[in-house]
């Protein structure tokens, strides 16, 4: 197979590899460690009798390649649990149990994955937006008090934490000009104008950090795309600069901005904590600090691993993207 379709295929058999090691690295890391690995599993509040049963549930006593065999099977299979006086199914993609709460790690990833979803799509429109305006209005402007206000203000937005910008929204917006409330999620499907409003501060918080590194990439792509010969042929044939910085420049700086924006993306599902943390969000990284708090290694377990595949499925999206705007990248 050649052309566009062999090149997908080849992006979707490197993913795949990509996500197996990955596995495989996740499973040495948290089940190969030294110590006890079923107390570590269960927790520390667990007696020896639990312990043991927990022990037996990861067939610790099995070789390492069947061990993790039954890893994979559960994923793809599903898993079958005992508690000692019946067994419950895990359906695939079964991630484990929760031994702190009693819940299946798949079923509490799926509870808390529209909220961060909510919060990084929401964040990456904003951050897309914000980024690529300051940056083609930087370069646009080069060398004039337009983009030096605004590399100042691009440089300030990278310094500075999320909390900080956080708490001086909070404070401002909703505390002394009590223009939004206090952030509360809201499900979309309850009352999606609550959803979005409740949003917008966590959204404003993530996207003015996060900006920043889009506004001095495109700035850059395309004051490098703008010094190019071919670029300087259409200004010789009278070729008027918005044209040349919307057709030309500002497409040429696209691509290094979708690469970037996916790793940023797939990054962001367990990794906005701050964020959710700072306005209450009961997302996927508040859950993992939760998790790590209580040692409850199983959800750790399965909330890295979803995010490592959030991280590999939106750079080979990434990588389709980048070969749809320029077709050389298929050919090469």
């Amino acid at each position: 197979m050649s052309g566009f379709g062999g090149f997908v295929l080849r992006r979707a058999l490197g993913a795949a590899v990509t996500l197996f090691a990955l596995s495989v690295i996740i499973y040495v890391v948290f089940y190969v460690t030294p110590g006890n690995v079923a107390q570590i599993t269960c927790g520390p509040r667990c007696s020896p009798a639990q312990v043991h049963q927990v022990a037996e549930q990861l067939q610790l006593n099995d070789p390492l390649y069947v061990r993790y065999w039954h890893f994979l099977e559960g994923i793809f299979a599903g898993h079958d649990y005992s508690t000692g006086t019946s067994v419950q199914h895990c359906s695939a993609p079964c991630l484990g149990r929760s031994y702190q709460s009693d819940q299946q790690v798949t079923e509490l990833i799926l509870a808390k994955l529209p909220v961060t979803f909510s919060l990084v799509i929401g964040a990456m429109v904003l951050w897309l937006a914000l980024g690529i305006g300051n940056g083609v209005l930087s370069a646009w402007r080069r060398g004039r008090l337009t983009e030096r206000v605004l590399t100042g203000v691009t440089l300030a937005g990278f310094a500075t934490p999320v909390f900080v910008i956080g708490l001086v929204l909070m404070i401002v917006v909703c505390g002394q000009l009590e223009l939004l409330p206090f952030p509360q999620y809201v499900d979309f499907s309850d009352d999606p104008e609550q959803w979005a409003w409740n949003l917008l501060l966590p959204w404003l918080s993530l996207a003015l950090i996060e900006s920043a590194k889009y506004a001095r990439l495109t700035r850059s792509a395309m004051l490098e795309t703008l010094a190019e010969d071919h670029v300087r042929t259409f200004r010789a044939y009278g070729v008027g600069e918005r044209a040349i910085i919307g057709r030309h420049a500002l497409r040429g700086a696209l691509a290094p901005v979708i690469a970037l924006n996916a790793n940023d993306f797939g990054s962001a599902i367990g990794g906005a904590v701050l964020t959710e943390s700072l306005f209450g969000l009961p997302g996927i990284g508040r859950e993992l600090v939760h998790a790590v708090n209580v040692v409850d290694l199983p959800v750790v377990v399965g909330m890295v691993l979803v995010t490592g595949f959030f991280v590999v499925l939106a750079n080979a999206v990434a990588d389709v993207l980048y070969a749809v705007a320029d077709r050389r990248v298929v050919l090469s």
